[in-house]
């Protein structure tokens, strides 16, 4: 699989760099990261690219790509932009009790997406969002066991509990990441890993760049914590609705079982993350406090974009995506 095309000249600059031995040539200029929108196709695919570097690498790309200091000096000025943006648009606060509950307490007039899904939503809309959300699920777990090694005592103990479920609790073919591929193979879609990045838009790599930004930087744990509680705490409703679209559809017993298996995981995980996890981090640094509460907030308003994106493609009868499926 070939390195995607470019969506403007930071990401032209960088994949014509990555084609390269690392040190020949010079990486696209700090000064395109400062002039490209946060939130825009050029700069999120190239902030995903130099993520993939520390994950499973990149197809034709050399490993010492990795912590090419030139390359590393363009991912931090990245980086500086998104969260700058970030820090401007996501409302602050220190209080973290308040921001868990709200993450368990749904409006009884709540209309999400995986609402629409459930009861409206058609075998294509199902596909997309499927190709929207492989990006991560087919990774899933990952970008949290960065937080493993900074923490301590309990809430180190709640984490790998619940990352120990993610990986498949010992057994390969119960890995999540493993049962989503089947979901996707279910839902007749191509399950390698990566294969639709030239498909999804900003709006879905900006909420998989987010969990890469935290995870890769042990000052961020506390915005990782929160943004790990968002993912546990409000899984349960949303994989019963999923569960209940799938049924609905007709689709196939693995494209049922990924998000059946989340319903009740989950909602033990909810308990782990928001009492051990997040509880015990802010016991020993509570400090932390105020970038806990930040991880929530900037993870439910990258969702909330992704899913207004979603939808109003969907409701006017187009898709979701830069490039549908076949």
């Amino acid at each position: 699989m070939p390195l995607p095309p470019d969506r403007g000249e930071l990401t032209a600059g960088l994949v014509r760099c990555l084609a390269q031995e690392p040190g020949r040539i010079p990486v696209p200029p700090v000064c395109l990261a400062d002039r490209a929108a946060a939130y825009g196709d050029d700069l999120q695919l190239a902030l995903h690219l130099c993520y993939e570097l520390h994950y499973r690498g990149l197809p034709g790309v050399r490993d010492a790509w990795e912590w090419d200091p030139d390359l590393l000096r363009l991912r931090r000025a990245l980086e500086d932009r998104f969260l700058a943006a970030l820090r401007a648009d996501v409302p602050s606060g220190e209080d973290v009790g308040t921001a868990l509950d709200g993450l368990v307490h749904e409006p009884p007039d709540a209309r999400t997406l995986t609402h629409f899904l459930r009861d409206e939503g058609r075998p294509w809309h199902l596909r997309e969002y499927a190709v929207h959300r492989s990006l991560y699920q087919l990774k899933e777990a990952d970008p949290h066991a960065w937080m493993i090694p900074r923490l301590t005592g309990r809430a180190k103990a709640a984490l790998v509990a619940v990352e120990y479920e993610e990986f498949g609790a010992g057994r390969a073919d119960r890995v999540h990441a493993e049962l989503y591929a089947a979901l996707m193979r279910d839902l007749g879609l191509v399950d390698t890993y990566g294969h639709y990045l030239d498909a999804v838009p900003a709006v879905t790599l900006a909420t998989v760049n987010l969990m890469s930004l935290f995870g890769l930087h042990r000052a961020r744990r506390g915005a990782l914590a929160g943004h790990f509680a968002v993912l546990e705490c409000t899984s349960p409703p949303a994989s019963r609705r999923l569960v209940e679209a799938m049924e609905r559809l007709g689709e196939g017993p693995a494209a049922v079982a990924f998000y059946a298996e989340h319903i009740e995981a989950d909602a033990v995980h909810e308990q782990l993350v928001r009492h051990d996890l997040v509880g015990g981090l802010l016991d020993r640094e509570p400090h932390v406090a105020a970038d806990t509460v930040f991880g929530i907030a900037a993870t439910l308003w990258l969702e909330d974009r992704f899913a207004a994106h979603t939808l109003r493609a969907w409701r006017a009868g187009r898709s979701s995506l830069r490039v549908p499926p076949a």
